[in-house]
């Protein structure tokens, strides 16, 4: 990765949601605003600061780069783009999650 570049991985999850009365929404449901979606950093680049390999990431799936590395999809975006890290080398005493 150069520069403040990160790739991501795509959660297989991310695709259908399931409402809390248990109703099924597809991955193609227009939803009123923008949905971020959640991310597991796989590579980062030598001048990426807040972020490391394994920590999640939050970030805006319409502004993103699909890659195709070895038959898996990933996503590569810069830095700058990530909204919240969630991470777990932080102190015990604060939420792990950091904007």
């Amino acid at each position: 990765m150069l520069h403040d570049r990160i790739l991501v991985e795509l959660d297989r999850e991310s695709g259908e949601r399931r409402s809390s009365g248990g109703i099924v929404i597809p991955a193609t449901a227009a939803m009123g605003a923008r949905r971020l979606s959640w991310s597991k950093v796989v590579a980062v680049g030598p001048h990426a600061r807040a972020v490391q390999i394994g920590d999640r990431v939050l970030f805006d799936p319409e502004d993103k780069s699909e890659v195709e590395v070895a038959g898996e999809l990933y996503v590569v975006m810069r830095e700058r783009d990530v909204h919240a890290v969630a991470a777990d080398r932080v102190a015990d005493d604060s939420t792990g999650l950091y904007l």
